[in-house]
């Protein structure tokens, strides 16, 4: 019988550390800020919604994404759509592939149902490029999904557009049946001023994404995710899979998810100005500390990856850098946790105040100055 591995990853529903550098998160909402004396939720009955999802939900989405609301499936977060994704679409000894570093939720779903998984390797030294020649070589006449994040988790790199066009016409040519799943959920989350990249779901039938509001709006509590294709046989075996594992989502998450929707601009404008600050912090950090760590700017999203000289950090300078970070109460994200090598970490820099930023990342330089010369 197939079982979820453990991972440290789940840590970080635990109690935090004084200083929080391994989540991906930016500020969470309050609910006061949406309720604004509570319009259209005091008399909310708390009743089933609709396998489909919330109507108005849905027509938000749909309008963000240059889609039919009909297109959208509202899902227990992200993750219950690439649980659904992934049973739908990968019958046992079916082929997928999955690009890894990877969160590795998205890789246990395809094991769990039992697919032959086959990894492309992104690495710290190219910047985390997915190399398509590479995904191609992985592709047969029995791959059924293709699995994507862009931006990418751990590293927030996102994959070009003209990459994902090279993804599509390699899958045409070696797996014309399978489904190109693009996980978009730091998509929305850009820094400042910075373009926004354009949703995949443009780019083909074939294609299905994925997005949630825990990482762009602040509000992971509220477990609302959904998942957009425009096959119209997959949305009714989404539809139909989501009752036949929770029914439906919660009444109240959807109903607060459409508040959250319609005060989109206010909410995402705020946190892209914060991210925007912490990114800056971020790097002027690594420049700080060049020789001894080496950084690859995001893409979008609070989360960026670090690593740790390999010409300074032997594996058991690598495993005393945890320590101390863990005794001056500083979490970051250890590579393993996503399928990379323990000498690189995740650093997150949208969750906490700045000078609270600034404080664990003082702390982080100690913790590799003192490292890198014991």
């Amino acid at each position: 019988m197939a079982r979820f591995p453990d991972n440290d990853l789940i840590s970080l529903l635990s109690e935090a550390p004084r200083y929080e550098l391994a989540e991906s998160v930016g500020p969470d909402l309050r609910l006061g800020e949406l309720l604004e004396g509570g319009e259209g939720v005091r008399e909310l009955l708390l009743a089933y919604t609709t396998p489909e999802g919330d109507a108005r939900l849905r027509a938000r989405i749909a309008e963000l994404h240059g889609v039919s609301p009909d297109d959208v499936v509202i899902t227990v977060g992200s993750i219950h759509a690439l649980f659904l994704l992934a049973f739908l679409l990968v019958n046992r000894g079916d082929e997928a592939v999955i690009n890894t570093p990877c969160f590795p939720l998205a890789r246990n779903v395809l094991e769990a149902v039992g697919a032959n998984v086959h990894t492309v390797r992104l690495s710290f030294e190219c910047g985390y490029v997915l190399d398509v020649e590479e995904l191609r070589k992985k592709l047969s006449e029995k791959t059924k999904l293709v699995s994507l994040a862009s931006p990418h988790n751990p590293s927030g790199v996102a994959i070009a557009r003209s990459t994902l066009e090279a993804v599509l016409a390699a899958m045409r040519e070696r797996c014309p049946d399978a489904h190109l799943l693009v996980d978009e959920t730091y998509r929305e989350a850009v820094y400042g001023d910075d373009p926004l990249a354009p949703p995949a779901i443009a780019l083909g039938p074939k294609v299905v994404t994925v997005a949630a509001l825990s990482k762009c709006h602040g509000a992971p509590g509220l477990r609302i995710g959904w998942a957009i294709t425009r096959d119209r046989d997959l949305r009714q075996r989404l539809v139909t899979g989501k009752f036949n594992t929770v029914i439906s989502c919660s009444a109240l998450d959807e109903a607060l998810a459409v508040k959250v929707l319609e005060q989109r601009e206010r909410i995402i404008g705020a946190r892209r100005r914060v991210l925007a600050e912490g990114l800056e912090r971020t790097a002027a950090w690594a420049r700080a500390n060049a020789g001894l760590v080496d950084w690859v700017r995001p893409s979008a999203g609070a989360l960026s990856c670090a690593r740790l000289s390999p010409a300074a950090f032997d594996e058991a300078r690598v495993r005393r850098f945890y320590e101390t970070l863990s005794a001056e109460g500083v979490r970051v994200a250890n590579g393993t946790w996503f399928g990379d090598e323990a000498r690189v970490f995740r650093v997150g820099f949208g969750l906490m105040s700045i000078p609270d930023l600034e404080a664990a990342l003082a702390k982080l330089t100690a913790a590799v100055v003192r490292c890198a010369a014991t």
